[in-house]
């Protein structure tokens, strides 16, 4: 996929129908999103639980677009292979997931996947600095990860200084939590060029009713670019 800064929007599965999920891919691909953000849970390093590598490999089969699989589990190096088998264009691992967090990102490009690095609301921008020759992506939670539908927590600071050390290295921003039309702007001033939205995205919607999607998304490209 060829680097640019433009705005993508990459809706979360984890609000789509999880009876449904190969037409919700379909759905949302249709109506305009850019890339497939799947949340990885394990019930330790966040509150929740909810996809492993044999779902992850079920999704791409309907996946057309990008499918950014965001690992919000500890221990991460055990199962980088796997997800990387199951067919992931883009693996992101948290610096809070483990102490050897080079090596993760390492482990991930030696997989032929392209490397996200994630941090945390309380984890300051400078995590970051070390590790950006190694990183295809730097997500910038915004909110504290476990759970979709959460209010939208301001690290537009954070954003602003990530930016200013990629400087002009084709590295991504993707922001991550309460994105919606009202703070797409905020965080797309800062520096953020793939939004990740849940709910924003799926609400009045359904596989029945797809359209609702395709105006969600719209709405927040369309405030992301006012900007």
């Amino acid at each position: 996929m060829t680097f640019d800064r433009s705005i993508k929007i990459a809706p979360s599965i984890l609000s789509a129908d999880f009876a449904d999920f190969g037409r919700e891919i379909q759905a949302i691909e249709a109506h305009g999103a850019d890339w497939v953000h799947v949340d990885v849970m394990d019930g330790h390093f966040v509150p929740n639980i909810t996809f492993g590598p044999p779902a992850v490999a079920a999704f791409r089969s309907h996946v057309r677009t990008f499918m950014d699989v965001h690992l919000m589990i500890a221990p991460v190096d055990p199962y980088i292979d796997a997800f990387a088998e199951a067919g992931s264009d883009m693996i992101t691992a948290h610096v809070e997931a483990g102490a050897h967090i080079h090596r993760t990102l390492q482990a991930i490009r030696a997989a032929g996947c392209k490397a996200g690095v994630a941090l945390n609301p309380g984890t300051p921008a400078a995590a970051v600095e070390n590790l950006l020759d190694l990183a295809d992506m730097v997500l910038v939670m915004t909110v504290n990860p476990g759970f979709g539908g959460q209010k939208f927590i301001d690290m537009t600071a954070k954003i602003s200084a990530i930016r200013a050390m990629i400087g002009d290295r084709p590295i991504h921003i993707q922001v991550d939590g309460g994105v919606t039309p009202e703070t797409s702007p905020l965080v797309a001033r800062a520096g953020a060029d793939v939004l990740v939205a849940g709910s924003a995205v799926f609400k009045g919607g359904s596989v029945g009713d797809p359209a609702p999607y395709g105006a969600n998304i719209r709405a927040i490209r369309a405030a992301a670019q006012a900007a």
